[in-house]
């Protein structure tokens, strides 16, 4: 059974950091994309960031050159580095592994989609202005 569980998330002032991670159990697909999504209250999800096996990342243009996704393969985690931080970037993070291979480019197009993706509870970031 695949778990996703989020964690790192909180509340800072703009202008701020936070790391996001996900640790993945039961997931071994290692040649599929992982990714975050997130989801502001009264707002439709917004997929955030995306990586494929080979590495390659995609960005929304809203946090491009503010946030960076990578993994950890051999610990099955992912994560999530978020720097210069807005209050409209406060939502709640979830994390997302693929459950079919996709390219990056494919994989952001539906990385909000829990048919398409095994997705965690999530992470609430708070950003105050």
């Amino acid at each position: 059974q695949v778990q996703l569980v989020e964690s790192g998330g909180g509340s800072v002032q703009a202008g701020g950091s936070l790391r996001l991670s996900c640790a993945a159990t039961g997931y071994v697909y290692t040649w599929r994309h992982m990714g975050w999504f997130r989801q502001a209250p009264g707002k439709e999800r917004e997929g955030v960031a995306v990586i494929d096996s080979v590495g390659l990342s995609l960005y929304a243009d809203s946090v491009r050159g503010r946030f960076t996704i990578s993994k950890d393969s051999a610990k099955n985690t992912l994560y999530l580095q978020m720097n210069s931080l807005k209050p409209e970037d406060s939502a709640q993070y979830y994390c997302a592994a693929g459950k079919t291979q996709m390219t990056a480019f494919q994989a952001f197009g539906v990385l909000t989609s829990e048919r398409d993706n095994y997705c965690g509870q999530g992470t609430q970031v708070t950003v105050s202005s």
